[in-house]
């Protein structure tokens, strides 16, 4: 199988977000039926108006930084720190006081790590003796 290469970034990014984004560009890396990859870029002011979705989400910033809603609750992200969107909970972020990057990495389905038997490093015995 070729390797497979996915240019995002710079130069290939447009308009992106539920309704209410403002200041918001991005490119989806990966969607298929077990989740989507992508990355945005927040202008300073930039905001993706609180919404909620079904699927477990992980906004994870690696430039500048912002702030993420959970549920009503503000909290400030910068560079290296990732947040946990629940499914359909209600959810947003913005840039303040200058730019944020960040990869949306969402989930499709039920989150079925108890079922796996993959919690608190119980890896291992998932995958049974070595």
């Amino acid at each position: 199988m070729p390797i497979e290469i996915r240019q995002f970034g710079v130069g290939h990014r447009r308009k992106d977000g539920p309704p209410g984004t403002t200041g918001v560009t991005g490119q989806v890396i990966h969607s298929d039926a077990r989740g989507m990859i992508s990355e945005l870029a927040f202008a300073r002011n930039g905001r993706i108006e609180p919404h909620s979705n079904p699927n477990t989400t992980w906004f994870i910033v690696i430039e500048g930084g912002g702030w993420v809603v959970v549920d009503d609750e503000p909290l400030r992200v910068a560079a290296g720190e990732a947040v946990l969107w629940p499914p359909d909970v209600p959810h947003g972020a913005w840039a303040d006081h200058g730019h944020m990057r960040a990869f949306v990495v969402e989930y499709a389905g039920e989150d079925d790590t108890a079922f796996r038997g993959i919690l608190e490093g119980r890896a291992m015995s998932a995958i049974g003796p070595g």
